[in-house]
């Protein structure tokens, strides 16, 4: 999982969070866990992309990509967004 401050680069949201996993089932489970963890304390995204293997949430200042790894890597969004600050970094 990678956080990316991107508020000096752009007007479109403060921080994108991008994280991967390795099959549709962890896809949807990232996802699942995330949806529910926050709604349980009042946050729901304002916008939602969603496919089997690429999931968008739109929370306003953050955005959360999730991606089936081939798609992370096909997208490489952390290579389009080089000029942001990095925050923090998981290995996937």
């Amino acid at each position: 999982m990678v956080v990316l401050d991107i508020s000096r680069l752009t007007v479109l949201a403060d921080y994108f969070v991008i994280a991967s996993g390795r099959s549709e089932l962890q896809v949807e489970a990232l996802y699942n866990e995330l949806h529910d963890n926050l709604a349980q304390k009042g946050i729901h995204p304002k916008h939602l992309d969603q496919s089997k293997r690429w999931i968008v949430m739109d929370y306003g200042d953050i955005i959360v990509h999730i991606f089936h790894h081939e798609e992370r890597s096909f997208y490489d969004l952390e290579r389009l967004w080089a000029d942001a600050r990095r925050l923090s970094s998981n290995a996937d």
